[in-house]
């Protein structure tokens, strides 16, 4: 079985044992990233009355953000293929901070524009080749803990960064996070320099030829299509649960934060076990939080009415929606071969492709007869859709089984 395949080595010792320094050292670097990703949320009065425009003209600096991502991960992927990746750590996080600073120095909203697109090319530079790094220093055996870990610091993000820099950016001006988050990402630069290992001489040099070849791979596609599911499901309930919980459930305005928080919690706590049990069982895992996720949102959908019985299926959709993303990512990893760095990229790629579309459903549904409960609709189509991928990853791997090989494999590229 493709479970059995891993387990006996998960089971060991090796699942015990402590993590590398330079996992939670990324783990800072992407807290950081998934601050500036949402930070504009909770700055958009502040920028729009700064700039004279509209509340939606600043929630482009969103959207942009999110397509810089998608379109800059695979293609700086390749752009640095061939550059150590401590370098390509660090030049993203200076490349970073100098975007940051030309946002909390201008004063023409197009160039702030323009700032967010350069910061999110950084980002997912930085998302793709963390990952790959993390992957390599934990060890097959822990790559699934160690990216849970990774991954959770953007999810805490939400639950700590942006509520902070929302309060600091109402206290000495929206400008102010922008600073703080040039100035920590150049001392971060630091400490990437300083603590990511340099690739062993004569380490083969990767070559664009193989990273494309791994694209060949079936299970590949599937774990990315797998990210763009669970994403999808997930966020399209997140991100208009303050509509249904005020104008359904009838709950005021106050508990929106509480709501947010609740699941920013359970998200980063799924995120961090979700991965730990991933190792163990890396096709059971995800089947096991769609089915979850699919009846959280069943039951948002049945108990939206009862404020007590929505924030508890809310909560539950955190705690498990996203908690199949450490797998997926490792699985992409993995699936990439020998060359794991583009499919890494793509695992970037793809998760913000699940948030747009998943969004973009939700927000067009939204306006139709099914209202407020048209988001907790589309979670739960998307939840079951998820099963179509790792399903079938999980009857190839029965199959024939591949996985431990290419995990081992991948583990041993910087």
């Amino acid at each position: 079985m493709a479970e059995a395949s891993i387990s006996p080595s998960a089971s060991g010792s090796s699942t015990t044992a402590h993590l590398p320094l330079v996992v939670y050292v990324l783990t800072v670097g992407t807290f950081l990233m998934g601050t500036a990703e949402f930070i504009v949320a909770g700055l958009l009065p502040e920028i729009a009355a700064d700039y004279n425009v509209s509340v939606a003209q600043v929630g482009m600096a969103i959207t942009l953000f999110a397509v810089g991502m998608i379109f800059g991960a695979p293609a700086v992927a390749l752009l640095t293929l061939r550059m150590p990746k401590r370098i390509t750590l660090m030049l993203s996080l200076v490349i970073f901070a100098i975007g940051h600073l030309i946002a909390a120095l201008t004063t023409d909203f197009a160039v702030l524009l323009i700032s967010r697109v350069i910061s999110a090319v950084a980002t997912s530079s930085f998302w793709t080749i963390a990952a790959v790094v993390a992957s390599k220093a934990a060890g097959s055996t822990a790559s699934g803990r160690a990216l849970g870990i990774v991954i959770g610091g953007g999810m805490l993000a939400n639950v700590l960064g942006v509520p902070l820099g929302s309060i600091a950016g109402q206290i000495a001006g929206w400008r102010g996070p922008f600073w703080a988050l040039a100035i920590i990402a150049a001392l971060l630069a630091i400490a990437i320099v300083k603590l990511v290992p340099a690739e062993a001489p004569g380490q083969t040099i990767p070559r664009i030829r193989d990273e494309f070849a791994g694209l060949r791979s079936i299970r590949l596609w599937l774990s990315l299509l797998g990210c763009i599911t669970v994403n999808a499901g997930a966020l399209s309930v997140y991100s208009f649960i303050a509509p249904l919980l005020t104008e359904h459930t009838g709950l005021t305005s106050q508990f929106i934060p509480i709501a947010l928080a609740l699941f920013g919690v359970a998200s980063l706590i799924g995120s961090i076990f979700g991965g730990r049990i991933g190792d163990r069982y890396p096709h059971t895992m995800p089947m096991f939080t769609a089915g979850i996720s699919a009846l959280a949102s069943a039951g948002l959908l049945a108990f939206s009415s009862i404020p007590a019985a929505a924030l508890l299926m809310f909560t539950l959709l955190g705690l498990v929606g996203l908690a199949a993303n450490p797998v997926l990512t490792s699985l992409a990893v993995g699936y990439g071969g020998n060359s794991p760095t583009l499919a890494s990229s793509m695992v970037v790629s793809f998760f913000n492709v699940g948030t747009a579309l998943g969004t973009w459903f939700a927000g067009m549904l939204i306006e139709t007869q099914l209202g407020v409960l048209a988001p907790a609709l589309v979670g739960v189509v998307f939840s079951v859709l998820t099963f179509v991928p790792v399903v079938t990853i999980a009857v190839l791997e029965r199959r024939r089984p591949i996985l431990r090989n290419t995990f081992v494999a991948a583990s041993e590229v910087v």
